[in-house]
């Protein structure tokens, strides 16, 4: 699947929101507005997390010195990070 485009994706997020506020679209239009919307916007934080996690930090190295890493990478949403305990429970 290739990248979204995040600024004309959001472009168009902007547009469907202008769209629904005029209050001009039938029920059955804003419905599919609507859901056009959102999955614009899913589309768009997905992106967002995407660029975040390649972000690179500036740290101080053991030696002093300014080294580069990687940003601390987080879960995607609906990505379960905690490893469950030898009984089947969760950590915590």
């Amino acid at each position: 699947m290739a990248k979204i485009d995040f600024e004309k994706s959001l472009a168009k997020l902007e547009q469907i929101v202008a769209q629904m506020e005029a209050g001009e679209l039938s029920l059955d239009e804003m419905l599919a507005k609507f859901k056009e919307g959102m999955a614009l916007a899913q589309a768009c934080s997905k992106r967002l997390n995407e660029a975040e996690r390649t972000i690179e930090v500036l740290a101080k190295g053991e030696d002093g010195r300014v080294e580069t890493k990687p940003f601390p990478a987080e879960p995607a949403a609906g990505e379960d990070s905690a490893e469950e305990a030898p009984d089947g429970d969760l950590p915590f």
